[in-house]
């Protein structure tokens, strides 16, 4: 029961992170993620907020593990219904950046804050998001990771630049900073799942494969 408590915490602590730092990043207006550009030039060109167009493209990607054979968790439905919901929260509460000063701080807290909310949803166990169970599921039919990765993003981030989406030196050091920082936060907040003859309550921490 503990390790169950455990692990949903981590898994919507995480969530909520992770659409803080959206938000955070996107009010630095120093360059939105790849994703981020799509949701944004989504909503300037169609109307809703970005959050809901994190939601319908979280679902319309889910679509796309169909015949990928990928079978979603906990944790992917979550992540669907509840980063864009938070990420609509934060850009509501946060303050606009007043000066250079201010925009940079919300940048870098953005990524770091990316980072640790990642390795805290996926360290949880409940199943990756669409978008990492899009990469995977490309994977899983011989497309290697580094290649589906970043035909994916290249993708999004061309067609959410054309529609009006923010791309700058933000969405440079996002792509450039977040996978190390991953490389960390992953393994490091990894919740190991009991062997039928280990106890249920066994908090060990062990890596976990992106």
């Amino acid at each position: 029961m503990a390790l169950t408590l455990r692990r949903l915490f981590q898994l919507y602590v995480g969530l909520a992170l992770y659409g803080f730092g959206i938000a955070l990043q996107v009010d630095s207006t120093l360059g939105n993620d790849p994703w981020d550009v799509f949701h944004q030039g989504l909503a300037r060109q169609f109307g809703l907020s970005l959050g809901a167009w994190i939601i319908i493209a979280g679902a319309v990607v889910m679509l796309g593990w169909i015949p990928l054979r990928q079978r979603p968790g906990l944790g992917t439905i979550s992540n669907v219904l509840l980063v864009g919901v938070f990420a609509d929260l934060g850009l509501w509460i946060l303050p606009d950046p007043d000066g250079t000063a201010l925009r940079w701080t919300y940048l870098i807290a953005a990524i770091l804050i990316g980072g640790f909310a990642t390795g805290c949803y996926i360290g949880a166990g409940h199943g990756p998001g669409p978008r990492d169970g899009l990469m995977t599921g490309l994977a899983s039919k011989g497309i290697p990771i580094r290649v589906a990765r970043t035909g994916i993003e290249l993708t999004v981030l061309l067609v959410g630049w054309l529609l009006g989406g923010t791309v700058g030196i933000g969405t440079v050091l996002y792509a450039v900073l977040i996978g190390p920082i991953c490389h960390w936060t992953v393994p490091a907040l990894a919740i190991k799942l009991p062997s039928p003859e280990q106890p249920a309550e066994d908090p060990v921490v062990e890596p976990v494969a992106v």
